[in-house]
């Protein structure tokens, strides 16, 4: 009766907490997240492991009842629940048991249905990945061919802890592409915003000082005059053709396969961005590949996940060719080398892994210096733009400014 009373005590640990914290890496750069532990002490042990110095470290606040308690479930949220789910059956807690905490614990009302829908199931008898699939929303394919390989191979703790350091990576990775595409929108956004205040409100009050003149005005200036006029009397001509450009955009990116294709293909070839998209692409292949191949997946279905996990039509294709030849006994490096969209060292790397049976580990690191360079190069774009912003907008309103005195320079010579 004490074994068993000791036993049933040591099935019931600590609920997790989920804590904000502050730190710097081992490259002195300070960096934040979230993460999940018992306690405090634990989530400080957790970050020193990474290589991470905390600084600062509280607990997420939780939000009030009725105040945004169910909101939609994201990539970030399926993120944090693998980690959790990953810490806790590391610790030996049962899968049911960890499910229902952190269903319980979770401040998201929507979660908290999830889980508790999973958690029934598997109760009930059914295989975790079966559960997963009953939601492909939040769980996609490759999530639920690895977590059924954990259950076949009866390692599920490693399987659970490899889906989150993918799934983690997929979101750092995400968020940085995010932030590189967000900068050059905001430059543009911006100056449109400038330049549209000053046409309507500035430019009209110079027009009627300009008319008592009696004079020809400059040609640049009879042409700023003439957009303001016109963006006067047609601005909702403007803003009509905009959203109308945007809806039709959405809706044949929606509905058309080609179309998407087709702004893959051409986006690739921006400057800067489709250089960043690249990197990222063949960090998601490599990170991908890496994951479900070290779970026991074949090659070949490891492939098919590579590509659907590609996140661009381009390497998607390249991918899904290079699949066809290893099916038909090529190796996967010579396949590579068929495709103009994969860099050298990452071919190399991968016949490296292929002659000493390392594969995983080999695309582990190309992954892993890919992601770096995305993040450097996203770095760089900041630091290029913040001025570029500043050039830009001085440009358009150091001309419109030019344009309106103009006149008031040639004033001497009108008298």
């Amino acid at each position: 009766m004490a074994i068993a009373s000791a036993q049933h005590k040591i099935a019931k640990p600590k609920p997790l907490e989920v804590f904000l914290w502050e730190g710097v890496n081992r490259k002195g750069k300070k960096i934040k997240g979230e993460l999940s532990a018992v306690n405090m002490m634990e989530l400080k042990a957790q970050l020193r492991k990474q290589g991470v110095t905390p600084l600062k470290t509280k607990k997420k606040p939780k939000p009030l009842l009725g105040m945004g308690g169910d909101k939609a479930i994201n990539a970030k949220d399926i993120a944090v629940i693998t980690r959790q789910i990953a810490t806790m059956i590391g610790a030996g807690v049962p899968l049911v048991q960890t499910i229902e905490m952190i269903g319980k614990g979770n401040p998201n009302g929507n979660i908290r249905k999830l889980l508790s829908d999973i958690g029934n199931k598997v109760q009930s008898g059914l295989p975790l990945s079966e559960c997963l699939r009953e939601h492909p929303k939040y769980f996609d394919n490759l999530y639920c061919d690895l977590v059924e390989s954990g259950e076949q191979s009866g390692a599920l703790e490693t399987i659970f802890d490899r889906i989150a350091i993918y799934k983690e990576k997929a979101e750092i990775l995400r968020s940085k592409i995010k932030k590189a595409m967000t900068y050059p929108i905001a430059v543009v956004v911006i100056a449109i915003i400038v330049t549209s205040i000053l046409l309507i409100f500035v430019v009209p009050t110079f027009a009627e000082i300009f008319e008592g003149f009696g004079a020809e005005l400059p040609g640049f200036t009879l042409f700023v005059v003439g957009i303001s006029d016109f963006m006067i009397a047609y601005w909702w001509v403007v803003l009509a053709f905009i959203f109308a450009i945007g809806y039709v955009y959405k809706q044949a990116h929606l509905k058309s396969q080609k179309f998407r294709d087709q702004v893959d293909v051409l986006i690739l070839k921006l400057p800067i961005i489709g250089m960043i998209l690249d990197k990222a692409a063949v960090a998601r292949f490599a990170r991908t590949l890496s994951t479900t191949f070290a779970a026991g997946v074949p090659l070949i279905d490891a492939l098919a996940s590579a590509a659907g996990a590609s996140g661009n039509a381009v390497y998607r294709d390249s991918i899904n060719e290079i699949r066809t030849e290893v099916t038909s006994g090529m190796q996967m490096n010579l396949a590579m080398r068929n495709t103009p969209i994969f860099p050298d060292m990452v071919i190399q790397m991968v016949a490296i892994g292929e002659e000493s049976g390392a594969l995983d580990d080999m695309l582990a690191k190309v992954a892993t210096i890919y992601e770096q360079e995305v993040d450097d190069a996203v770095d760089n774009l900041t630091a290029l733009l913040e001025p570029l912003i500043m050039a830009v907008l001085g440009v358009v309103i150091g001309g419109l400014i030019i344009a309106m005195y103009l006149p008031i320079f040639a004033l001497g010579s009108i008298i």
